[in-house]
């Protein structure tokens, strides 16, 4: 019988009357409608007669509910109609008075406090929802069948059977809020699934089959007529208990039971306060993380503000390299132009020095400059690292044949790198050398030399009194090699 779907238990007992076929259903789905009978009527006794008559309806229903792929919401359903008429009658007045044993015996334990808040009004919440969501809550959480299990006997693909069961559960937490019960679906569906569903008394099952078997027999043996079916319904849930009473008398049987589930029940609690701990450290850990990683962020954030000015400088090196060839051009024309001027012998010894160190000087100046601009746009373009060599430069004074390039390298000995490293590094640049030229140079009875600063000007420097190493010693820096 373990084997076989509702539905064909169903089938056997309304077409063969097959009591073992009956005794298995009320076995699979007695812990569900004694559950939610209980909350619903708040007296066990009385939730055993809305059990008994939930069950006796569905053999008085057998036929018409073969093809029905969910048999536990349409038991949910009934149970929740009888406990309704129920606790309408003298009854539920003598269940109030009693509300507090009865559920003691029941539990043997107190619930937690969120479970009391909740047990209350669950029943009536899932009578709200629609016969799909509700079947779908009861499959997932009350008969704690997998999403693959719910699937086969929904007919429904895994995927929309997990999408069925959030929006099932979604919808109960908002019925909830409406009730002033504030919590969330995850939580709801944990507490719901822990405590949900509990042992029904030993011998309850025994009980029912018994009744139905009696009410089976009864209907068997009788005219079908309307004393028949008064019949049938005068044999209340009372006296089915009446005539199985010795059966219930073995209470401490049950007490033990339900002390099992007490404590299986407890044993999960703990299980989900560590899970819950584990979650805190793991988000503990996640907030670390994103912390750290947002420092990672800053960090790179302003590296892109930096490459982005000096991507903007190189664009204005770059322009500044063609004014100075345009002013290289223009000053071979003017020399050209001094030459063929007759009257340089009628210039006074003070004019004649100074142009002489002007035509000296202002090659040597452009060249200075050129070379400057060439190391900036190298350590543009490598992550703030200056060249070790003029070599490594050499593209960026223009194409090979150019005639300013061929010029540039044969002059490459002339001078020589001096500064190294990482160019965000260099703070005060205009005072900081970048190249020097390697000997010094004589105009005029004095010495000179020329040299490149890193911010991309160049000096004509006549020797200093303390000399020019000295003088060189105070511009250089020991440049840093990592960021």
């Amino acid at each position: 019988m373990n084997e076989l779907t509702d539905q064909q238990l169903l089938r056997n007992y309304s077409g063969q009357r097959s009591e073992a076929a009956f005794a298995e259903l009320v076995r699979r789905h007695v812990d569900l409608v004694y559950s939610a009978a209980v909350r619903m009527v708040y007296d066990a006794h009385l939730a055993e007669d809305v059990t008994q008559g939930a069950f006796l309806a569905l053999a008085q229903n057998a036929r018409q509910l073969v093809e029905r792929p969910v048999l536990s919401g349409w038991l949910h359903r009934t149970a929740q109609n009888l406990a309704s008429k129920a606790v309408r009658s003298e009854v539920r007045r003598r269940a109030r008075e009693q509300e507090a044993a009865a559920m003691n015996e029941l539990l043997s334990a107190e619930p937690d406090a969120a479970w009391e808040h909740i047990a209350t009004h669950l029943d009536a919440a899932l009578g709200e929802l629609s016969e799909p969501d509700r079947d779908a809550v009861l499959l997932r959480y009350f008969e704690r069948k997998s999403a693959r299990e719910m699937a086969q006997t929904l007919g429904i693909s895994d995927d929309a059977a997990q999408r069925r069961v959030s929006r099932a559960v979604e919808r109960l937490r908002e019925s909830f809020t409406k009730r002033g019960i504030s919590a969330s679906a995850s939580g709801l569906a944990a507490v719901i699934s822990v405590n949900a569903v509990q042992a029904a008394p030993v011998g309850l099952t025994a009980t029912i089959s018994t009744a139905v078997a009696l009410a089976g027999t009864l209907t068997a043996t009788t005219v079908a007529t309307q004393s028949t079916l008064t019949t049938m319904n005068w044999i209340s849930a009372k006296s089915i208990a009446a005539i199985v009473a010795s059966a219930l008398v073995a209470g401490t049987g049950t007490y033990l039971v339900q002390q099992r589930e007490t404590n299986r029940l407890r044993t999960e609690n703990q299980n989900l306060s560590a899970a819950q701990g584990q979650l805190s450290d793991e988000r503990e850990a996640a907030l670390t993380t994103a912390t750290n990683s947002t420092g990672e962020a800053e960090r790179l954030q302003k590296e892109k503000s930096e490459l982005l000015r000096l991507r903007g400088e190189v664009g204005l090196l770059r322009r500044q390299i063609k004014e100075l060839e345009d002013m290289r051009e223009m000053n071979r024309e003017l020399q050209a132009a001094l030459e063929q001027v007759t009257g340089a012998a009628k210039q006074g010894p003070s004019d004649a020095d100074a142009e002489l160190q002007r035509q000296i000087a202002l090659p040597k100046m452009e060249d200075a400059k050129l070379r400057v601009l060439g190391l900036l746009m190298y350590a543009s373009d490598n992550q703030n690292h200056l060249p070790e060599e003029f070599n490594q430069v050499s593209k960026y004074w223009g194409k090979a044949e150019d005639a300013l390039t061929k010029d540039m390298l044969m002059n490459t000995n002339q001078f020589e790198i001096v500064v190294q490293g990482l160019l965000t590094g260099v703070t005060n640049r205009s005072a900081i050398i970048a190249i020097r030229e390697r000997e010094a140079t004589q105009a005029n009875g004095k010495w000179f030399k020329t040299y490149g600063f890193v911010d991309g000007h160049s000096e004509f420097l006549r020797e200093p009194q303390e000399g020019f190493e000295a003088w060189e010693k105070e511009h250089m820096i020991a440049m840093p090699t990592s960021p």
